[in-house]
């Protein structure tokens, strides 16, 4: 049987991706970290810890493969993206050698794994800003660093499509969250460092929070299980242009401040710091993924931060029961 083949797979969506599509396929999971490092690791496929860097391990990871996931990435948070930018470049020598290495195994689909961040910085100077539509990436002015390297490796996709006749995938994400993922140390992301900030406000009884900015800044959020479904149906359509994957319903950081105060059942002092902001506003056009899926995100906001939620608060509670013991 051939082997599906998932890069960045010791990552939070990666981790999750691995899990679905081992359900049906042969599948064999790639990261650099080491197993131990991984959010999950799953017993059923073939787990290969190596560096993208090195062309040799990826001809070898992308032999007998008849599709790749390319979701390997150096990245984070917006703390870590405005902090980090050659770091989130130097993604371009693995994306650049797994493409090329797919393409010489004769691999049959090649799905990258882009961001939001691709889209021009000029188009979301508000809080309330028109939905980023596909075809409207240029004149270009994407995030600097990660938003560059993403839409650098973009055209690399479809050039690669076109030259060479490789069918690919791409679908730009926007702000995954959910349980099994980074929620301390600086890469992650928003809703899981404003769930760890409401438990750590619970945890020491201060009831309050800091915030980056004035935290009516404004993005759209999608619930990692239905990012995974959206994944995979990109991946079976035939669509080889990019597809926004994100929910169309966006709120301002302070909206989904009040969310966690009902799950967390609080009242908190917000203490509006100095901080990484990314652009002002962000949201997900949904129409063309309608169009060609029949399908878009459908968890609720609500719904998703309750479970990630509950899942931080119990990673939580382990790690500072480690800590007292150490």
């Amino acid at each position: 049987m051939s082997i599906i083949l998932v890069t960045g797979a010791g990552g939070f969506i990666g981790g999750h991706l691995v899990k679905k599509l081992s359900e049906s396929y042969q599948v064999r999971a790639f990261d650099k970290k080491p197993l131990s490092s991984w959010y999950q690791v799953h017993e059923n496929v073939e787990n290969v810890v190596g560096d993208l860097t090195d062309y040799n391990v990826v001809f070898s990871a992308t032999q007998n493969v008849s599709e790749v996931y390319h979701l390997a990435c150096d990245m984070g948070g917006m703390g870590f993206i405005e902090h980090n930018k050659t770091l989130c470049m130097l993604s371009i020598i693995p994306d650049v050698n797994t493409i090329k290495a797919a393409y010489e195994n004769g691999v049959k689909k090649f799905l990258y794994a882009s961001t939001a961040c691709v889209y021009p910085v000029y188009k979301q100077t508000t809080t309330t800003p028109e939905p980023l539509i596909e075809g409207t990436e240029y004149p270009a002015d994407p995030e600097d660093g990660y938003g560059w390297e993403k839409l650098f490796m973009e055209r690399m996709c479809q050039h690669f499509h076109e030259d060479f006749h490789l069918d690919i995938r791409i679908v730009r994400y926007h702000n995954v969250y959910g349980p099994q993922g980074t929620w301390q140390g600086g890469r992650e992301k928003a809703p899981a460092a404003l769930c760890r900030k409401v438990i750590e406000s619970l945890h020491n009884d201060t009831h309050t929070i800091e915030i980056w900015g004035d935290g009516e800044q404004t993005r759209s959020f999608m619930f990692i299980d239905d990012a995974v479904e959206g994944t995979i149906r990109v991946m079976d359509s035939d669509c080889a242009t990019p597809l926004n994957l994100g929910s169309d319903k966006m709120v301002s950081i302070n909206d989904m401040i009040g969310i966690l105060e009902k799950i967390a059942n609080v009242t908190l002092h917000k203490n509006y710091i100095t901080g990484p902001l990314g652009v002002r506003g962000r949201n997900s056009h949904n129409e063309k993924i309608m169009k060609e899926l029949r399908w878009s995100p459908s968890i609720s906001l609500e719904d998703g931060l309750r479970k990630t939620f509950t899942w931080i608060s119990h990673q939580y509670e382990l790690h500072h029961r480690s800590n007292e013991q150490q």
